[in-house]
């Protein structure tokens, strides 16, 4: 044994430590609930629609008793919201702090696993000074109401901010608080740091693409390659919009000396559709995006100034929302449908089983599909999304297709995606809706392998 095999023991454990967490739910992924739309699903669908991803949490706007119930049991944490407008009552009354808690938190926990109550959204960017000079002392009575029932270190009490409660964040080393808001940010930051509770942001990369759409912005904001950006403050190198906004919260942070403060995305997301003159929203990009955002976090790589962890993120949102007020995308962002068939496929089915299909294909009679291939005609941007997802996929090998192996020549983008695809379509139960990807794919009976380069398949 020589003096590396520590090293490598050490890396094949924590892959596979990853690896049987990846089966299971990953508390640093979660969803937003919103429920402003008249078609929802029952509470109990919504509940097991959850448990058969691996996403570890949930957020909502307020505190839906049917909601909070469903989910009892689940192992899937659960942020609760008192609303702006409760505001103050909660900062003037400690009283209502504690009847807020015992109406809200004491009937469900335990056995709901509720962590975390926001109070208020976007308060100190929403322009009312008054909600703005008592949202801190609303924050400590219903902390202190935590207390009084003994779950003041179980659940931790914060609020959440826009990106606009900062002045600058590009480049991500100037981050900085808003001047006109530092005095309540200090005061807000103490008590989180003496409660241990986070700072969570709204970070958006869609709504930088819209005030900056150039080609090389959209590769920045949806993961996709691109040159990246030299911070010239301290120069790290960033590869996605994400980490730049996230990393310009921590800067400011550390800024007023609270680096400390952990920080979590309350809400990221992308639309799938808008109104003709809103720049950005598709399918295809809302899929990029959540999708490649998703296996951002599942790299466990961390932010070029916090490296090595992931931020706990809650993904914006797990519906549609048919009754929300604005442009046609505000009720777009939605993951899922509400029948419970998903929007597009992001991986977050716990397995292929559990996902429902986005455009069933059934082979025509007497033919064996034993291969997923692309469509004729399908684009290379497209094909190369392909590529990226099902080589990120845990289970599919795509050695074969790097340099030196059997199949990277031709060195395409339409052939390393096909064996790409095809080695999905195996791995994850040769069902007809693990040869879709956005309708590209199509189920052939014809075997593509070609000299050296083998396709698994065959009859099914």
């Amino acid at each position: 044994m020589d003096a590396t095999t520590p090293r490598f023991l050490c890396l094949y454990l924590l892959l596979l430590a990853t690896t049987l967490r990846f089966a299971d739910s990953q508390s640093f992924i979660g969803v937003n609930y919103g429920q402003l739309a008249d078609n929802l699903p029952p509470p109990d669908a919504t509940a097991n629609l959850l448990k058969s991803t691996t996403i570890g949490k949930i957020r909502l706007y307020g505190a839906d008793p049917a909601t909070i119930k469903a989910l009892a049991n689940s192992n899937i944490a659960i942020v609760i919201g008192a609303a702006n407008g409760d505001i103050p009552n909660l900062a003037s009354d400690p009283n209502a702090a504690a009847q807020w808690v015992s109406a809200n938190v004491l009937p469900y926990y335990p056995a709901s696993n509720i962590t975390l109550i926001t109070v208020g959204n976007e308060v100190l960017t929403s322009g009312d000074q008054g909600l703005t000079s008592q949202l801190v002392p609303a924050i400590r009575n219903v902390q202190n109401a935590l207390k009084s029932a003994s779950l003041g270190g179980k659940i931790k009490v914060s609020t959440v901010h826009s990106m606009a409660v900062l002045s600058q964040s590009d480049p991500p080393s100037s981050g900085s608080f808003n001047p006109g808001l530092e005095n309540t940010m200090k005061e807000l930051l103490s008590f989180q740091r003496d409660n241990k509770s986070p700072l969570t942001i709204n970070p958006y990369p869609f709504f930088a693409y819209q005030s900056d759409p150039r080609p090389e912005t959209l590769a920045f904001c949806l993961f996709q390659p691109n040159s990246g950006r030299v911070d010239s403050g301290n120069g790290k190198l960033y590869t996605n919009m994400f980490d730049a906004q996230v990393d310009a919260v921590h800067t400011a942070l550390s800024a007023l000396g609270y680096q400390d403060i952990e920080i979590v995305v309350a809400e990221t997301g992308w639309p799938s559709r808008g109104d003709s003159n809103e720049v950005g929203p598709s399918v295809d990009n809302a899929k990029a995006y959540n999708g490649n955002l998703i296996n951002h976090l599942r790299s466990l790589v961390g932010t070029p100034l916090m490296p090595g962890k992931s931020v706990d993120t809650y993904i914006f949102a797990l519906y549609d929302e048919d009754l929300k007020p604005g442009s046609g995308s505000e009720r777009a962002f939605g993951l899922y449908k509400t029948d419970l068939s998903v929007s597009y496929n992001v991986g977050l089915a716990k397995s292929s089983q559990q996902i429902p299909p986005s455009s069933p294909k059934t082979p025509a009679p007497g033919t064996v599909a034993g291969w997923c291939v692309p469509k004729e005609g399908a684009s290379d941007a497209q094909l190369q999304e392909n590529l990226d997802y099902a080589c990120s996929s845990q289970g599919v090998d795509c050695g074969p297709i790097q340099p030196g192996g059997v199949c990277f020549e031709p060195n395409t983008v339409a052939s390393h995606a096909a064996f790409a695809m095809n080695q999905y379509y195996q791995a994850y139960g040769k069902n007809p809706w693990n040869c879709d990807f956005s309708q590209s794919a199509t189920l052939t009976s014809q075997n593509p392998s070609y000299n050296a380069c083998v396709y698994p398949g065959g009859s099914t």
